[in-house]
């Protein structure tokens, strides 16, 4: 589920810039023939568009912003899970990934073209509040929702610890919309729960992040030290997270040198990841 977010965001922008500087270039020397005419009769609209943007706009505007704007535009026609993140959006999905941050404790996705609430987080403002798993977010403060992407949605949900956001929420059988007021709190996620349930050992994976495979070895050794009969491994509601946190997961229930899984792009190239574990759980 997860990719190098940071090079994209650096790289996107200068390859544009350079894409338009080549386009300059081959309009003087020689003419692109195929997808690189195509390419570059879409990039000529592109920057004719910016430009008259620019000088005829009510208001002054950025190119950095329009530019921006525009990334996230066409990576929003690609599906619901990708996604442009600046530098800053970056910083944060890094921070959420390592288990902390300041917000209200939601877990979001996209169901039918809606921002949806996958879960709220146990011991969260969301959670105490009373947002429930399949809830339809259509505001935030007075910003609708609609045609939000989720980096934008997690943005302005997240806030310092004490501030207040307002959450509009539209839920199946309550015919008018409910209205959250929320103070933020700094969200701790413990993304593996276990306990014992009689003789059999119950773990709870909550996310994927970076410390999960470690806490999840942890969790096994205690049933192992009890001799559980069995273990239940409960991914409800999971909203996914990191590709090597998953890995590091699978790999505890499966015989060293197992595939776990591969991803293969579209010029047929696989990344392959296997199990390393020697001492999986029976």
């Amino acid at each position: 589920m997860e990719q190098q977010p940071r090079r994209k965001s650096w790289v996107v922008g200068p390859m544009i810039a350079l894409a338009l500087l080549c386009g300059v270039v081959i309009g003087k020397g020689w003419e692109p023939t195929g997808h690189a005419r195509e390419t570059y009769e879409e990039l000529k609209t592109f920057s004719e568009v910016l430009n008259q943007v620019q000088k005829h706009y009510v208001e002054e505007t950025k190119p950095k912003d329009l530019i921006q704007g525009a990334i996230r535009g066409m990576l929003g026609t690609l599906d619901p899970h990708s996604a442009y993140m600046t530098p800053e959006m970056y910083k944060e999905m890094q921070v959420e990934t390592r288990g902390e941050f300041g917000g209200v404790g939601i877990q979001i996705g996209v169901k039918d073209n809606r921002l949806s609430v996958i879960a709220p987080i146990e011991g969260t403002p969301a959670y105490r509040a009373g947002i429930k798993a399949g809830d339809f977010i259509t505001k935030v403060n007075e910003d609708s929702t609609k045609d939000l992407s989720l980096m934008d949605a997690v943005t302005k949900m997240r806030g310092p610890k004490g501030s207040k956001v307002n959450l509009t929420i539209q839920r199946d059988g309550t015919p008018e919309p409910l209205v959250f007021t929320l103070l933020r709190d700094t969200i701790k996620i413990e993304s593996v729960k276990s306990k014992m349930i009689d003789n059999l050992g119950y773990v709870r994976l909550t996310q994927f992040q970076e410390a999960t495979g470690r806490d999840l070895s942890k969790a096994i050794k205690q049933f192992r030290d009890q001799k559980v009969q069995g273990t239940i491994l409960d991914l409800r509601n999971n909203p996914g997270g990191l590709l090597t946190a998953a890995v590091d997961v699978s790999e505890q229930f499966l015989p060293s040198g197992k595939l776990v899984v591969y991803t293969k792009s579209r010029e047929g190239k696989k990344d392959e990841w296997f199990a390393k574990s020697k001492d999986q759980l029976e």
